[in-house]
């Protein structure tokens, strides 16, 4: 299964630069790096990224994260993965930019 993850182009970049990250200032906060499945990654956009352009979208296999993937309750009880661990360029199976089309982000066959 994929989960993505929403990297603003600045974290992104320094991303590839170091070739692992400890994610987002949100997941430096909170301890571990947030993802969104499919089925929630909309709502993740429209409620921290609503107003944000320069956005990419990562997607990683879940269950090549190991044990350091969790899946635990968060935004009305809804289970999210939460790395435990930092994030490296190999555990990406794709990224590409975030487009908006006339309904919000483009998230093509995601959602």
């Amino acid at each position: 299964m994929l989960i993505y993850k929403v990297l603003r182009d600045p974290e992104w970049q320094q991303f590839q630069r170091d070739g692992e990250t400890a994610g987002a200032p949100v997941d430096l906060a909170d301890g571990y790096i947030h993802f969104s499945t499919a089925e929630t990654l909309r709502g993740t956009l429209d409620k921290h990224f609503a107003d944000e352009d320069g956005l990419h979208l990562l997607a990683c296999e879940a269950q090549d994260l190991g044990e350091a993937l969790r899946h635990e309750p968060s935004r009305g009880g809804m289970l999210f993965p939460h790395l435990y661990r930092r994030l490296r360029l190999s555990d990406i199976a794709w990224s590409r930019p975030l487009t908006r089309g006339a309904q919000g982000f483009d998230l093509g066959d995601l959602a």
